[in-house]
């Protein structure tokens, strides 16, 4: 088999835990699989280093900060590296130009666009571990790229679909997906299988176990991604297609982010192509919009509110002051915004073949006198904006609403 295994900033997080990083490649190789390794920065590293550029200026998305941030995976795969050699075995460091990790020029926020695997394909067959840096890669123009927080989740999958790997195992500090956040819910049960879609949605609602474009890429090239802990050989949590005993769980899990603000634009002409020209220079700018929501309102006008990352919001309203002035007053009078709310979702692939959840759902939040501000809903889905004072309260409710804690053998009804 080849096995591509990632490891996180907390399992890179010292020498000690390196080596037993090391300890696990060697141990995969010897049981006569090939082993290429992708791992983060010291856990904290990206932190310290984003720190120093603060201090002299807020914008990330610009072509030296990542010059710089990409240098916390180079320093992990050459001790990680060295590392497995310490321990008797034979390794190679890649960064993302020596592999050929081609993507676009979104710097922070870049997309992979190929992979040469070659070099890879060449240190395994020498009997060597391919230790690859995640989080980076290079444009056309040469130019050194970061792919996002969490980037090194979608190196790693994006490897092992160039590799056409068995299994792409993720490392973490926690031993696989569970139900909700167990540090706001202690008795959050561990997910053994889920399906590719609930995991994506999961991903993009605020869960952190894995990245968004991580399970993106999983699905399109059907990589089959194994979640677990480097600290402990207890078996995780499979993201793979669905299954049919899935469709039987109503809600497979609830999740909450933080991370996004509400704009709305209030009084807005009531024509043809309005909502066109708002979106329009945010996409040019790479700020994906969230949830959406146009009201009529009185006498010939419309509001128009949706959300998008909370760090794109002060971009954003820039943005439209700039480009649609005449729409939304040079001054942004018409423009409001709110940065203290959260995203609570219910996720689930047998919402598609059960009804009353979304009833369920805002029943158990009324009860609870939690205001929602923002409905959105999809197949497998729900989510509601509410104030953020509120997010962990909601997750509880809902969790043990929907029985949650309970094996999914014991829940009945919704």
């Amino acid at each position: 088999m080849l096995i591509v295994q990632k490891y996180g900033g907390t399992s890179v997080g010292s020498i000690e835990r390196m080596k037993n990083v090391a300890a696990r490649c060697l141990a995969t190789q010897r049981q006569g699989h090939h082993v290429a390794v992708v791992v983060s920065a010291m856990s904290g590293e990206t932190n310290r280093l984003l720190g120093l550029v603060n201090q002299l200026q807020e914008d990330h998305n610009d072509r030296e900060v990542d010059v710089i941030v990409s240098t916390g995976e180079q320093v992990s795969v050459g001790l990680v590296a060295l590392a497995i050699r310490a321990a008797g075995g034979k390794a190679r460091s890649f960064l993302g130009h020596q592999c050929k990790i081609i993507t676009d020029s979104s710097f922070s926020r870049a997309r992979i666009v190929s992979i040469d695997g070659q070099p890879l394909r060449d240190a395994m067959a020498a009997g060597e571990i391919a230790v690859i840096a995640g989080f980076q890669g290079v444009d056309e123009k040469g130019s050194i790229t970061t792919l996002g927080r969490g980037g090194s989740d979608t190196t790693g999958v994006a490897i092992a679909a160039a590799l056409k790997a068995d299994v792409c195992e993720i490392y973490t500090d926690v031993d696989g997906v569970y139900t909700t956040d167990p540090n706001i819910v202690p008795n959050a049960r561990k997910i053994d299988r889920i399906s590719y879609e609930e995991m994506l949605e999961l991903a993009s609602l605020g869960a952190k176990v894995l990245q968004l474009r991580s399970v993106e890429l999983g699905m399109k090239y059907g990589v089959p991604i194994h979640v677990r802990t480097s600290f402990s050989d207890a078996p995780g949590t499979w993201v793979v297609p669905e299954e049919p005993s899935m469709e039987k769980v109503v809600v497979s899990g609830v999740t909450a982010s933080r991370d996004e603000a509400k704009i709305t634009l209030e009084d807005l002409p009531d024509i043809p192509g309005i909502a066109a020209r708002m979106f329009a220079p945010l996409a040019d700018a790479n700020i994906s919009v969230d949830m959406i929501v146009q009201n009529q309102a009185h006498g010939g006008t419309t509001d128009l509110t949706f959300t998008v990352p909370k760090l794109d919001r002060k971009r954003s309203v820039e943005l439209l002051k700039e480009k649609v002035p005449d729409i939304v007053g040079e001054a942004g009078e018409r423009i409001a915004w709110d940065d203290d709310i959260s995203k609570v979702s219910v996720v689930g692939v047998g919402m598609r073949s059960h009804a009353g959840v979304a009833k369920t759902m805002f029943t158990l939040l009324a009860q609870e006198g939690i205001n929602i501000k923002l409905i959105s809903t999809s197949e497998i889905k729900i989510s509601c904006v509410i104030a953020r004072k509120y997010a962990e309260l909601a997750i509880r409710t809902l969790h043990e609403g929907f029985g949650l804690s309970l094996a999914p053998s014991e829940r009945t009804g919704l």
